[in-house]
């Protein structure tokens, strides 16, 4: 494919990715990405193979008709998307006749690869943006290995205490994820229940915690949304370096923590 727009998008996820693969938070065929393309490519240069069928119902995606996404493919591994994103990601487009099938195609589509398995997830929170009007275009999920472990832990298995720890380990998480993360207990993934939940906590958050399975996050480009979930792990990475160290870490104070929320608004 010759589109230049597409082919930065693509150099984009190549290098996100490998900062996946090189975190440890990528193992195997481990995490998703999708990005809303539409208008950087036109209808004619999307050749479209044989619809793929899916078992879980798509018909509340009508919304998407008009949408472009680039994704990763089902079983592709990051490693091999920052060496060739092109062979591991498919174009999904909506089926406007029935609203249940989807067409994924890419430039050397020999394996026919099938878009991502949280599919169903990628989709609905896609919905959910335009629907509430939001700049955002991606939606990466990744097993990052520090929420992995947070969440082992019974006290932080709930909104409040996860915030409440990974604001009190750097003041950069204050200033530059104010919202904080969601959490969500744990549910089969791939499922229109996991769906269904993440999308209501990203209409208050840009990252979810998934309970014992890593995160999902949304954001404007790939390496903004990187970088979000990349301040997060890093104050959970500081929280499990203090505990290995054999001390429990002080935290900032509530009062420290409202002193930086007032400075990174300019008050």
């Amino acid at each position: 494919m010759e589109n230049k727009e597409i082919q930065n998008v693509l150099s984009e996820m190549a290098e996100v990715a490998g900062y996946l693969w090189h975190r440890g938070w990528a193992e195997r065929n481990a995490g998703n990405i999708s990005v809303n393309i539409t208008g950087l490519i036109a209808k004619h240069e999307i050749t479209k193979p044989k619809p793929i069928r899916y078992p879980q119902t798509f018909e509340s995606f009508n919304r998407l008709h008009n949408e472009v996404f680039l994704m990763t493919g089902t079983g592709t591994r990051m490693r091999d998307l920052a060496k060739n994103p092109a062979g591991n990601t498919c174009i999904v487009t909506f089926d406007e006749k029935s609203g249940v099938s989807f067409s994924a195609c890419r430039d050397n589509n020999e394996n026919n690869l099938k878009p991502t398995s949280e599919l169903y997830t990628h989709l609905a929170i896609h919905k959910m943006l335009l629907e509430k009007k939001k700049t955002h275009k991606i939606v990466l999920h990744t097993h990052v290995t520090e929420f992995i472990r947070l969440t082992q832990i019974k006290k932080f298995k709930q909104t409040r205490t996860i915030n409440r720890l990974l604001w009190g380990m750097h003041p950069e998480v204050v200033m530059f994820c104010p919202k904080g993360a969601g959490f969500i207990p744990f549910i089969l993934p791939g499922t229109k229940k996991i769906a269904e939940r993440t999308v209501k906590e990203l209409e208050k958050h840009d990252i979810i915690i998934w309970e014992k399975h890593g995160c999902i996050a949304i954001g404007s480009t790939l390496n903004e949304t990187f970088d979000n979930i990349d301040l997060l792990a890093k104050s959970a990475g500081i929280f499990f370096a203090c505990r290995n160290a054999g001390f429990v870490p002080e935290s900032l104070s509530d009062m420290q923590i409202n002193r930086i929320r007032r400075a990174g608004h300019g008050l």
